[in-house]
């Protein structure tokens, strides 16, 4: 990747990775999840309690869309700012363990690298989480694996 210097004012200079981004900016990445369409609950009642587990990552559901089979939820990570991420920050390291995570913990609901969601996956992203009230909103019940009893050997 070629970096390029030069001066944004008198005060201060700037860098500038070889895609014209400011090196200030934060970086997200995108993960996309795609539940069967009778898991979505599930998938996002374990991505609640994922987050949970990671309270200092920043993350949001940024894209939503469907087809036949499955429903791709884009879930969006913040990484943080490009410098912090070259020298390896302990936001960057706990950020990192967060997208791991979703691919160890959410593997069911067949996680991949996306690309940023389009506008309309966006919106329908943003009229799901706008018509959740989070407070009022019940608890999502997981359902529990059915326990069968071990058979009972007569004597």
């Amino acid at each position: 990747m070629r970096q390029s210097a030069y001066a944004v004012d008198t005060e201060r200079t700037r860098v500038e990775d070889g895609y014209g981004l400011p090196a200030e900016e934060t970086v997200v990445v995108h993960v996309q999840l795609r539940p069967r369409r009778g898991s979505t609950r599930r998938c996002l009642a374990e991505l609640s309690a994922l987050a949970a587990a990671h309270p200092d990552i920043a993350f949001a559901v940024t894209g939503l869309a469907k087809d036949d089979r499955v429903v791709r939820v884009t879930v969006g990570v913040e990484l943080g700012p490009r410098e912090a991420i070259a020298r390896f920050s302990p936001q960057a390291q706990a950020a990192y363990a967060f997208v791991s995570d979703v691919f160890t913990v959410l593997y069911d609901h067949m996680p991949v690298y996306a690309a940023e969601p389009s506008a309309a996956e966006r919106a329908a992203a943003e009229v799901l989480l706008g018509d959740a009230d989070v407070e009022a909103a019940p608890a999502v019940r997981v359902p529990a694996p059915r326990v069968v009893p071990a058979p009972r050997v007569l004597a």
